[in-house]
């Protein structure tokens, strides 16, 4: 007579219990703000230092080649100040606002935005992070072309310093611009072509002096976050600057910053849930 083996309690020893339904094994904790900025911003200054050192001397050259241009029609005074202060300034635009567009542009068409999505990093340390990294990395530029365009157009050096503030502020204005740009752009190749009007936009608007352009193409120079940083810079050229109109431009950068920074982070929600 055969014996039916008793059934093995639930639990029991070579008989592990099972639930209708296996538990998700738990997600790591998303990384705080500030250190997720810091190792993004360190991650995208260590590739731009490899990948973009040719482009930034390129930048720099176009600046200086455009003061040296613009050298046999204006002798000095206020378009001097102007010339130098929109050349200086146009290697952050060239460097944060074209080349973060294409760069973001290019990250959303080849998918790179799925790598970011799956890390536990908020999004706005993401573009952050990145905005930091390429508008710093227009430092040694923008203080190379304003020393070089000082000597040139017989300007002071005495308040240079202000470049501390100008570069990271108009900076993170036309970084948060072209992060935008290339995020919305559905194409990479309208992404590429929006960053390079924005640089000619900043050549043209920030580079020639506001008093030779049409009422206009004013109101238009007006709009251009960089123009505030150029404006800043240009005052300081003056024997005895004038300290609040100088403040006064830089915080309306900064404010300009922070709306196109927090446009960006926006636009990157967007595109990554995509």
């Amino acid at each position: 007579m055969s014996t039916v083996p008793a059934e093995a309690p639930s639990g029991a020893l070579g008989a592990p219990a099972r639930s209708g339904e296996e538990e998700a094994a738990p997600l790591a904790p998303r990384a705080r703000a500030l250190p997720a900025l810091a190792a993004v911003y360190r991650a995208q200054l260590s590739r731009a230092r490899v990948a973009r050192i040719p482009l930034l001397f390129v930048a720099t050259f176009q600046s200086v080649g455009i003061m040296v241009l613009m050298r046999g029609v204006v002798d000095g005074g206020p378009e001097a100040r102007a010339v130098v202060a929109g050349s200086s300034v146009l290697v952050v635009a060239f460097v944060a606002l074209n080349l973060l567009a294409q760069y973001f542009g290019q990250l959303r068409s080849g998918g790179g935005l799925d790598h970011y999505a799956t890390l536990p990093v908020p999004p706005a340390s993401v573009v952050l992070g990145t905005a930091a990294a390429y508008a710093s990395f227009t430092a040694p530029g923008a203080a190379f072309t304003a020393v070089a365009g000082s000597l040139l157009y017989g300007l002071p050096l005495t308040h240079l310093w202000i470049l501390a503030a100008v570069v990271p502020l108009a900076g993170a204005a036309l970084a948060g611009l072209g992060a935008a740009l290339g995020l919305l752009a559905p194409r990479q190749e309208l992404a590429t072509l929006l960053g390079q009007l924005g640089m000619s936009a900043a050549l043209l608007l920030g580079v020639l002096p506001a008093e030779r352009l049409p009422g206009l193409v004013g109101y238009a120079r007006d709009l251009l976050p960089s123009t505030y940083g150029v404006e800043a810079l240009a005052r300081t050229f003056d024997r005895h600057p004038d300290w609040a109109a100088v403040a006064l431009d830089l915080a309306v950068c900064g404010a300009v910053g922070v709306v196109s920074l927090a446009l960006a982070t926006r636009a990157y929600r967007r595109a990554a849930v995509r």
